[in-house]
């Protein structure tokens, strides 16, 4: 079902930031480090607010669809993840929570509630709360242990690779001047995902991505199949009461994912 595609997106979907300041273009003001000093720091730039509010264009193309959606995202850190997706009238809302996943659509009249564990199922990728987190405050993927990776440093970045091969690759470039995500890669044989944060914006102290873009391959049967997503910012509130409203309506069709 396309809504549940939309989902997808929005489970994938960004808090960014709006600011009067220039954007940070990463330039090299930073001299060579330890992977050990690097992985600090990037921990250290983490989002350090309690709350979320933005709204959010997201474009979504694969070989069957070419959409555009709008999100309202609000997050309460740790906590709870809420959406609704509009395209000129409301389309779903969802909410998500540590152990659990909720949906409903206001346009085909249906929904569905989860384990959280379902999140597998939807993104192909197995995956926590905490680290969906990090991919919407451009934090990494996993914890990233220094003792596993080898260190190349460029004009603008730091790229961390691991050591050894395993079942599944994760690639980092790190930002030289905010410590935030430049990109991250996970790889295997079958699938490949990329997300990058082109630039940043900073405000109240803090670094977060102006912009995401999001390409997924996942190939079977020897068939590629090729998944981009493209996240801009229209605006963003920190630490602001937030108002989450969500009830499933009477008379809505339960989905089976």
């Amino acid at each position: 079902m396309k809504f549940i595609k939309y989902l997808v997106i929005s489970l994938l979907v960004i808090s960014s930031c709006k600011s009067k300041k220039n954007i940070i273009n990463g330039s090299n003001t930073v001299n060579d480090i330890s992977v050990k000093r690097l992985v600090k720091k990037h921990n250290s730039a983490n989002f350090n607010k309690k709350t979320i509010d933005a709204k959010l264009k997201v474009n979504y193309k694969n070989e069957k669809d070419n959409v555009g959606l709008s999100v309202r995202i609000k997050i309460e850190k740790d906590k709870v993840i809420w959406l609704k997706g509009s395209k000129v009238i409301q389309i779903f809302k969802a909410k998500i929570t540590p152990t659990k996943i909720s949906y409903y659509s206001t346009h085909f009249k249906n929904y569905f509630e989860e384990d959280f564990s379902v999140i597998k199922e939807i993104l192909g990728a197995d995956i926590n709360f905490e680290q969906l987190q990090n991919i919407i405050l451009g934090q990494s993927l996993i914890n990233i242990k220094p003792n596993k990776y080898n260190l190349k440093t460029t004009e603008k970045s730091y790229n961390l690779s691991p050591k050894t091969h395993k079942l599944y690759e994760f690639l980092f470039n790190i930002n030289k001047k905010n410590f935030k995500l430049n990109k991250q890669l996970l790889s295997n044989k079958k699938e490949f995902l990329s997300i990058k944060y082109p630039e940043y914006y900073e405000k109240e102290k803090e670094f977060f991505p102006k912009k995401m873009e999001i390409k997924a391959v996942n190939i079977k049967k020897g068939i590629s199949n090729t998944t981009d997503i493209n996240i801009f910012v229209r605006s963003v509130n920190f630490n602001t009461e937030l108002n989450m409203p969500f009830s499933i309506p009477l008379g809505y069709k339960e989905i089976k994912l």
